[in-house]
């Protein structure tokens, strides 16, 4: 029986991947790069150490994810992780199961609301 490749990814790749969300820009927060859409992050890369990025899930999915694939994620430590902040490790999780997670986070954003309407005088 041949066994399965398993390919890991790279922060070149989550970066890359990321920047590929519709309206995504790269910042800097808290000495990470940090990933944001109408000016809210849902991805961070680097944190806790190079080797992770993080993906701002909704607590099903993040539970979901980390029973499918421990060694890939788990929840960051304390509120951040109750509140959906999943850790990934790059080199345990490939490819597509990182635009996977990367699309969900991306995907809980709120879209920004219009401005109010002015009343005229």
């Amino acid at each position: 029986m041949p066994t399965k490749k398993t390919v890991t990814s790279t922060p070149a790749e989550f970066r890359r991947r990321a920047l590929a969300c519709a309206g995504a820009v790269e910042g800097a927060h808290m000495g990470t790069a940090d990933f944001r859409v109408h000016g809210k992050i849902f991805a961070t890369l680097g944190s806790p150490d190079p080797a992770w990025g993080m993906v701002k899930l909704s607590a099903q999915d993040q539970a979901m994810r980390i029973d499918a694939e421990p060694a890939a994620f788990k929840p960051a430590t304390g509120a951040w992780g109750r509140a959906g902040c999943t850790l990934v490790k790059l080199d345990a999780v490939d490819a597509v199961t990182l635009e996977s997670a990367i699309r969900a986070a991306w995907r809980n954003v709120p879209a920004k609301k219009p401005p109010a309407k002015k009343k005229r005088s």
